[in-house]
């Protein structure tokens, strides 16, 4: 965003970087429908500020039975407590914190016991109950002691004292993936209903989300906002929501009439196609991209940016510094 102070001021900045030579940096918590890859709810917030804390502002958008994919932010016991209590289900990678361990009838920490921190070191927290196959199980979690920040104490009091948790793990074989070996926590205990594989699958469409981020970000450029004031910048990004659900339901026109999957209709050229149509102009159809499996990019910039330097200190310090050196001459 532009560097005002109101924004500033509401948003806030990294911190690795020096007053004066940043810019305010928002966050976006959003709930994307997988069927239709249409954004339900998108809630915007300062940078430093956890996706917990307004994640409860979604779950009313989701109806009883549904499930919810994310990342391992979610992971959490008062997360997984509030799904269960509301009939949901989740499905999210387990938090880089937690310790599992699928060797069966394996001991435990028990919280709440004095003297015994150091004996428990590297102990799983969890209670193995059953061991569902290879890599796969379930296990009694208790409720921690310490209240999230995201959650009143009552609220956190009110919710079960122990969950029972399927962890699972699986590797992933494909060339060009970072990630070799995913352990996720679900709440679809059923191993029948809900098989490994298929777990494993349902995490995979995760990456939908962040690929409507890709096109809201770099085709549709919203990776720089033009506003210069907090009501200006909401509004901005409300017509960014817009625009990307109209095109994502030309989307879905054309992939009905062509035949194909959403996912192989070309975003860019539906977005092309919406900003020059006039009123009553038919659908034409619209790219269709090629199957492309098992196809990687490397991450790298071909085009060289000017070789300036990295702005340290305030613009007004640096112009001080280029006078002084002029008086100097």
């Amino acid at each position: 965003m532009p560097d005002t102070p109101e924004l500033g001021e509401h948003f806030g900045h990294s911190g690795n970087q020096a007053a004066g030579c940043g810019f305010p940096t928002g966050r976006w918590l959003a709930l994307m429908h997988f069927g239709s890859g249409l954004f339900q709810k998108v809630l915007t917030a300062p940078l430093r500020t956890h996706d917990l804390r307004h994640l409860p502002q979604l779950h009313p958008e989701l109806e009883t039975g549904d499930v919810l994919i994310g990342d391992r932010a979610f992971s959490t016991y008062g997360h997984l407590a509030l799904l269960i209590c509301r009939g949901l289900h989740g499905i999210f990678r387990a938090h880089q914190n937690l310790i599992v361990d699928f060797t069966p009838q394996r001991p435990y920490a028990v919280r709440g016991k004095r003297g015994t921190k150091q004996a428990h070191k590297g102990l799983p927290r969890s209670r193995w109950i059953q061991s569902l196959g290879t890599l796969d199980q379930i296990v009694e979690w208790s409720r921690p002691g310490q209240v999230p920040p995201w959650l009143s104490p009552t609220a956190w009091t009110a919710l079960s004292s122990t969950l029972l948790i399927r962890e699972l793990r699986y590797t992933i074989a494909r060339p060009g993936f970072r990630v070799r070996s995913v352990t996720l926590v679900t709440t679809l205990l059923d191993p029948v209903r809900y098989p490994q594989q298929k777990l494993a699958e349902a995490y995979g469409l995760r990456w939908t989300i962040e690929s409507a981020f890709g096109h809201l970000k770099t085709t549709m450029k919203m990776d720089v906002l033009r506003c210069q004031s907090v009501h200006g910048i909401l509004k901005e990004l409300t017509m960014f929501l817009l625009v990307y659900n109209l095109v994502r339901m030309t989307v879905l026109e054309a992939a009905r009439r062509q035949g194909v999957c959403p996912e192989r209709i070309s975003f860019a050229d539906a977005l092309r196609w919406l900003a020059t149509a006039l009123p009553g102009d038919p659908l034409p159809e619209l790219v269709v991209n090629p199957r492309r499996p098992g196809r990687v990019e490397p991450r790298v910039i071909k085009r060289r940016p000017k070789k300036f330097p990295w702005m340290q200190r305030p613009r007004a310090v640096l112009r001080q510094l280029l006078t002084a050196q002029t008086l100097g001459a």
